[in-house]
């Protein structure tokens, strides 16, 4: 829960009290408990794949599963995507099986509509498709990324994504503690990228690229998508990355449009009270329009992963996450093996650096991505039956081992071979 001011978060706040609320809440530690998911899916006519669905078809099918009593928060994205949430769970067994329920009714919905879910990162079917959403929200933020170029519109209305969300770990140093686990999910996000990447392009300005979707963040504005640096205390670097990115909207009431400021930091806002005095709500809502590949939102949000495919494809992330920054023995081989890529990234942040540019564009292709990617399977094979894991997910995560990850290929190389053959999407 968002800390509490005197006064309420609707009043003016200063600059002190907005470093505390943002140095307060980003990383709440203790035992590593929980896990979580977020899966964004593309949606797809069954019969046509590689046509475009109409809005009126995309309404439909979000009002059927609106209808759905789900045990996730279901969301829709601005080109239609479709987005379950979990909630926080005490095991991976419980996310994982919360999720698979969900989805079991989310597609026996859209069945019934001629519609299906596509694990797919980018959209490449068509040129970016209509906003079907006109919430100020995103009103507001097509007209901020316009301002830097086409990449916005291709991140809000066609990519997709995994997201897994762990604790962010003890205070204390140590194998859990949550510098270090800071320091992993930046090394071993690249790796991630590499092995999931899902989303290739066979035109265009990423044309090539393992990763599109990553090419998307990586163009999108020159700060709000950045990692802060590494090499201080994660909170302080993390409170002064948050107020020194570029605000993003003023919001309004009574249905009145989003005011824009262009180069206005929050912490300028702070300063200036203009054009009104900012309070600790509207920190809140600042902080969730910053987007780097790991968000320190109390937890760690993993969001280099593009989404999978397969019905059973999202699990191979959410349980390879978890295993190796949950279980003691994976999280050390993990580390000991991601050390390594410190050099290659580089003083640039992710995902702008040698190691996450080389990861996006080459996949497992790259040697020393693969290598790292082979270990850390490996000790997630071994921890997953330590965490309680199921049969179907321990072979989901083998079968993806033995696929992919030991031949230095990833989904997106089988994609490319379709489009070889002149093959669309397959769902």
């Amino acid at each position: 829960m968002p800390q509490e001011l005197p006064g309420g978060r609707d009043r003016a706040v200063t600059e002190p009290e907005v470093e505390a609320l943002v140095h307060g809440i980003c990383f709440k530690t203790g035992p590593p408990r929980c896990t979580g998911a977020e899966l964004e899916w593309l949606v797809l006519d069954s019969a046509h794949p590689d046509h475009p669905v109409s809005p009126e078809r995309l309404e439909a099918a979000h009002a059927a599963v609106g209808a759905l009593p789900l045990q996730s928060r279901l969301t829709v994205e601005p080109g239609g995507q479709l987005e379950l949430s979990s909630l926080p769970a005490a095991s991976l067994m419980e996310c994982i099986d919360g999720l698979d329920s969900d989805l079991t009714a989310v597609r026996a919905a859209l069945g019934a509509l001629g519609l299906t879910l596509h694990g797919l990162g980018h959209d490449t079917r068509q040129p970016v498709g209509p906003r079907i959403l006109r919430h100020p929200r995103y009103e507001a933020m097509e007209t901020f990324f316009d301002r830097t170029g086409p990449a916005g519109r291709q991140m809000m209305r066609a990519t997709a994504s995994v997201q897994v969300c762990l604790d962010a770990g003890y205070e204390e140093p140590g194998p859990l503690g949550h510098g270090r686990r800071w320091r992993l999910s930046h090394l071993l996000g690249a790796v991630f990228v590499s092995a999931f990447a899902n989303s290739p392009a066979p035109a265009g300005p990423y044309a090539g690229w393992r990763s599109a979707r990553q090419g998307v963040w990586t163009d999108l504005d020159g700060r709000r998508t950045l990692a802060p640096p590494l090499d201080g205390d994660p909170r302080t670097v993390w409170t002064r990355h948050a107020l020194d990115t570029d605000v993003m909207c003023v919001r309004a009431r009574d249905g009145q449009p989003w005011d824009v400021p262009e180069g206005l930091t929050f912490r300028e806002w702070v300063r200036a009270g203009g054009p009104r005095p900012p309070t600790a709500a509207d920190l809140d809502y600042h902080l969730t329009t910053l987007f780097p590949p790991v968000r320190p939102r109390g937890h760690l949000e993993l969001r280099m992963i593009d989404a999978q495919p397969g019905e059973d494809g999202w699990m191979v992330p959410v349980a390879v996450a978890a295993a190796l920054f949950d279980d003691l023995e994976a999280s050390e081989t993990a580390y000991r093996a991601v050390k390594g890529l410190g050099d290659r990234a580089g003083p640039r942040p992710a995902p702008r650096n040698p190691l996450w540019l080389a990861a996006a564009r080459h996949g497992p292709a790259d040697p020393d991505l693969r290598a790292v990617a082979v270990t850390c399977f490996r000790a997630a094979v071994q921890a997953l039956p330590r965490m309680g894991a199921s049969g179907r997910v321990r072979d989901a995560v083998a079968a993806f081992e033995d696929r992919y990850v030991s031949r230095g290929r990833c989904p997106a190389d089988e994609l490319y071979d379709r489009y070889q053959h002149g093959e669309g999407p397959r769902t």
